[in-house]
């Protein structure tokens, strides 16, 4: 219905009026029945509409109405809280609740109303009505609702109740819910397919005679009752088959966007329209074979580029292979196996720092857990054995023993990978270059159909027409639009089979634009399975460690998750650990605990407030022991560096800055300026504080800088670089501040990962100079009216598939010549 908001004077107070001069409703827009329903100066065309408005005006909240003048939705539809009472189930409410510690719960909805920035707008701010609810964040264009909020103060069945009061009921199914709405998309699709290819073969059908025999050979009165009834045929096709492409198109007017759905829907509306003015007035048959024609083969394209990208998302899904690993124990023996092999009921161990992988209940240790990556909250949680501790935590403190009580859920760990809180602010230039094409190529496709209209209608009025309708239809945007997602699409499938795993595609085209890269080394640069470890005893007393001690140490080093905690632990006999009380550990510098009243401490000469006892020229790790107050020696510690190493840093050298940060002291400055051929900037005894602020120094001499950490303590740096990668081996190095995990063994690939990344970006720039060349071929022919409406449409969707098949095609060349499939 077309609403103007002209403004009337009726009892004082100024409403809001159609056309027609009825009231329209101040939350909806809808007519209203009369005026009997009323809040203050307000009019509203149902209860629940007047009662969605007093509750934003008590909390005020109505500049909900100002920021879109379609915000609201009608209401006039029955609400009954019993139809909520299933969320009182608790059976259900985990099944519902993403996190929840008892204290905090978050949920994410799918909003099905929610249409416009007013929704966005007003679903953020549901704190305002209710300050039981802490946070909301609106993903647009999943339509989802991620809320936040105290479980002891409301519950979730009162927050649904809340969203439905206001207008946004979510649609709760306990199966998938998106698998279940793209499979209702789906079916929709194959439907109006079906409706069009049956309207389609019959229309042709009845067009035979005209097409076999001479016009004025087809008797009248079969000629009137074919062409009646391909216009009857025709209906389903303008009124079902191709309403999507209106709807779109409409959404796009009132957002004062020219979307690529515009000229698609004018060229079918114009071929309707002529072909029915031809029909009804007697002077043709019309173009119905062509307008179904049109649309069957433009839902068949859309198919097809759905089909072709749902592939590309399903091969490029890594949640299968996250290369994230954990602690296993089995009887005495402790192995590190991948995360995807860990079941229900499987006893895990987690060190220092480490993520929950999956919910579990606490058997041994003292708990700290960290939700700051679920809920926002930044202070640990304490709790005690037979606590629940849900995935996502990370352990503060000592070594946890914990029994998994639900699989592993990797589209769970996605999630806060993939979480608003870790997500750079940054603008790709290649996709706001791709939006701008397309926008501005739409405008010109219009002026450029008007313009080829009005020049044929001074002497063929058909030639306008056909002219008008065939430029809409054969210069669409598509291809252009197409360009970029199946490009980096494509390449972040390559890459997943290589094991480097990004968050998304954007990340691609940081990977592409970068000038320096960051090292970390412990971890990163160095294998954290294989080590030389050696003892070297106090000069002092030259003692080697009794049985005592080394039980101390290993069940000290058994609580931290650091490589060098890591190599010592390997390095003693298994045993049975000792516990463990007052367990700090300071990143970057060292660890301590009391065991049996007796103080442990392990690290760097300065932590343990000693002087340097080794050799300068080392070339050797070193953590220095402390028992009691009492120096005991050192371990030294050989690091053996990734295969490799050498390859990545010749390949890089010469065209990229390189530089190496390091917590670890300088005993092997002079092998690491070996094999970084004297070449790189190299910084140690850097604390994760130094790390994040030298990536913000390099950032202000305008640097792009990749960072390559382990993830344990480079979490700052990781976030704030350009592109962060974490590189996974043995302990559980997932970090939602990375933008992308690389497993170890492909480490030596990295430079082919940035030099696809670099040629993806070429793939794109051809593919947008191809689809320019077809549209300029097709216009061409177009304008000069010698090209019909139905080789048009056929045209139409070739070129998108022709952009696909090239970007693909192209990609998957690109990545055999670099060995990478």
């Amino acid at each position: 219905m077309s609403r103007i908001e002209t403004k009337t004077i009726d009892a004082k107070v100024f409403h809001r009026q159609d056309n027609k001069g009825r009231i329209l409703c101040d939350h909806c827009n809808e007519v209203c029945p009369d005026t009997s329903i009323v809040s203050g100066d307000k009019v509203f065309c149902c209860p629940g509409c007047r009662l969605v408005y007093e509750i934003l005006a008590e909390n005020d909240l109505c500049d909900y109405y100002n920021i879109d003048e379609n915000a609201g939705s009608t209401q006039n539809k029955p609400f009954h809280t019993s139809k909520f009472e299933y969320l009182d189930d608790e059976a259900i409410i985990q099944k519902l609740l993403d996190f929840s510690d008892g204290n905090s719960a978050k949920a994410t909805f799918y909003i099905p109303d929610m249409h416009c920035s007013s929704c966005v707008w007003l679903l953020e701010s549901l704190y305002r009505i209710n300050d039981a609810i802490t946070y909301g964040s609106v993903n647009f264009l999943k339509k989802e609702l991620s809320v936040t909020f105290d479980i002891k103060r409301i519950s979730l069945r009162g927050v649904v109740e809340l969203l439905t009061s206001i207008g946004y009921e979510p649609q709760i199914n306990l199966e998938s819910i998106h698998k279940k709405i793209n499979k209702e998309s789906d079916r929709d699709l194959y439907i109006k397919i079906g409706v069009a290819g049956f309207c389609f073969a019959n229309i042709m059908m009845l067009s035979f005679p005209e097409y076999l025999v001479r016009y004025d050979k087809v008797e009248p009165q079969i000629k009137t009752v074919f062409t009646y009834l391909t216009l009857l045929l025709s209906l389903p096709v303008f009124f079902y088959s191709s309403m999507d492409y209106f709807k779109s198109a409409l959404k796009g007017w009132k957002q004062k966007m020219v979307n690529m759905d515009v000229p698609i829907s004018l060229g079918i509306l114009t071929l309707f329209i002529r072909s029915a003015y031809d029909i009804l007035s007697g002077v043709g048959t019309g173009y119905m074979d062509s307008f179904s024609g049109l649309v069957f083969l433009l839902l068949v394209g859309k198919l097809f580029q759905k089909k072709t990208y749902d592939t590309l998302s399903f091969d490029r899904d890594y949640k299968s292979y996250f290369p994230v690993s954990v602690t296993k124990k089995e009887g005495a023996k402790e192995t590190t196996v991948p995360l995807e092999n860990i079941k229900k009921g499987d006893r895990i161990i987690i060190r220092n720092q480490e993520l929950v992988p999956a919910d579990a209940v606490l058997i041994s240790g003292k708990a700290y857990i960290d939700y700051s990556f679920v809920s926002g909250e930044s202070d640990p949680v304490p709790l005690i054995s037979g606590d629940i501790i849900h995935a996502g935590g990370r352990q503060i403190g000592g070594v946890l023993e914990m029994d998994v009580i639900k699989d592993i859920s990797h589209s769970y760990l996605t999630r806060l990978w993939n979480d608003d809180s870790f997500k750079k602010e940054q603008e790709s230039k290649i996709t706001l270059l791709s939006n701008t094409i397309s926008k501005y190529f739409t405008v010109i496709v219009l002026l450029l159909s008007g313009g080829s209209a009005l020049y044929w209608l001074r002497s063929d009025l058909t030639m306008a027409l056909n002219s008008l309708t065939a430029v809409l239809i054969v210069a669409c945007p598509c291809a252009l639009a197409l360009s970029t997602p199946f490009t980096l699409g494509n390449v972040l499938r390559i890459f997943g089979k290589n094991k480097f795993y990004l968050k998304n595609i954007s990340v691609i085209e940081s990977l592409a634009r970068i000038n320096s890269v960051v090292f970390d080394k412990t971890g990163t640069i160095t294998r954290s399975r294989t080590a030389k470890v050696d003892f070297i005893a106090s000069p002092g007393t030259r003692e080697e460690l009794s049985a005592e001690e080394i039980h101390e140490i290993y069940s000290l080093v058994r609580e931290s998750g650091h490589p060098l905690s890591r190599y010592i632990y390997n390095y003693f006999p298994a045993q049975r650990a000792l516990p463990v009380s007052d367990y700090q550990e300071l990143i970057g510098q060292g660890i301590k605990g009391r065991i049996g009243g007796r103080e442990i401490m392990l690290g760097s000469n300065s932590f343990l407030r000693i002087e340097k006892k080794n050799k300068k020229d080392s070339t050797s790790s070193i953590v220095y022991i402390k028992i009691n107050g009492k120096f005991r020696g050192y371990f030294q510690i050989s690091n053996a560096y990734r295969p490799g190493l050498k390859k990545v840093v010749g390949a890089l050298i010469d065209k990229y800055n390189l530089y190496l940060l390091t917590g670890d002291n300088d005993s092997e400055r002079l092998r690491l300026s070996e094999i970084f051929m004297n070449k790189a900037k190299l910084y140690f005894n850097q604390s994760p504080f130094d790390k994040l602020n030298f990536i913000k120094m390099l950032q202000k001499k305008s640097e792009r800088v990749m960072m390559i950490g382990d993830g344990l303590n480079d979490a700052g740096a990781l976030k704030q670089s350009d592109v962060g990668i974490s590189i996974s081996e043995d302990v559980n190095t997932f970090s939602p501040a990375c933008d992308a995990i690389l497993e170890a063994g492909h480490f030596e690939r990295l430079n082919d990962f940035i030099r696809l990344s670099k040629l993806s970006l070429n793939i794109i720039l051809i593919s947008f100079s191809i689809s320019f060349i077809y549209n300029l071929i097709g216009l061409y022919f177009a304008m000069q009216g010698t090209l019909s409406p139905l080789i048009a449409a056929i045209l139409m969707p070739v070129s998108s598939i022709s952009v696909v098949l090239f970007t693909t095609g192209s990609t998957a060349f690109l990545a055999k010549r670099i060995k990478l499939l």
